[in-house]
């Protein structure tokens, strides 16, 4: 049973997070794209840090052309190199293939490149598109199961099913980026500051 509304958690997450934004940096589509790629089973510190050199020197043209272990030198802090070395070849090459360079508005499509899946679809749709979507990532799977909107058993697809039953259709983005920063900032996986936690009355994990 959740024991917090909605509306609790939005009213507080106002007030502790009045102007959520996504933390990655990006000027171009691509560039979104390609930082969300990175960003898995990564930070978004560490992939900023990647980013700014690789998109500095490289456009998305140079990135369809770019020899592989330039790449991997550039993005290696933030992990599993290798492979995400080759998705940024291949989403370049499909992009300006199919789409002539411009990330679409298109959840199939997009679905369909390497190293993209649903919760990394959000993302960009969200931000480039203003899109309703609620993208669920490490952050907002751990905050939805703590506060008893979610189960622990259950995967990122109920999860994010479940947090779009229970908040208002036009909050979703918002609320994304306010529940990551939550997870990031005071909701953490280790040490959680629950002391100062505006939820920490009706909170499931709080009470265990």
């Amino acid at each position: 049973m959740i024991m917090i509304s909605s509306k609790e958690i939005i009213t507080s997450l106002d007030k502790l997070i009045p102007d959520p934004k996504c933390e990655l940096i990006y000027h171009k589509d691509y560039e979104l794209l390609i930082a969300t790629v990175l960003s898995a089973q990564s930070t978004d510190k560490r992939v900023n840090m990647v980013t700014q050199e690789l998109f500095s020197k490289y456009n998305l043209n140079d990135l369809k052309d770019l020899n592989l272990k330039e790449i991997e030198r550039i993005i290696k802090p933030v992990g599993t190199y290798s492979r995400k070395a080759m998705y940024i070849k291949e989403i370049a090459n499909k992009l300006i293939n199919d789409w002539h360079g411009i990330v679409p508005n298109d959840r199939d499509y997009l679905e369909s490149l390497p190293g993209v899946g649903r919760k990394t679809t959000n993302v960009v749709l969200a931000n480039l598109y203003n899109v309703l979507a609620f993208a669920v990532d490490t952050h907002v799977n751990r905050v939805s199961k703590r506060l008893g909107i979610a189960d622990e058993n259950d995967d990122v697809l109920v999860v994010e099913e479940k947090l779009m039953k229970f908040f208002p259709k036009d909050k979703w983005s918002r609320l994304h980026h306010q529940l990551v920063l939550f997870g990031r900032y005071h909701c953490k996986s280790k040490k959680p500051e629950c002391m100062t936690c505006p939820f920490q009355k009706k909170c499931k994990y709080r009470k265990m």
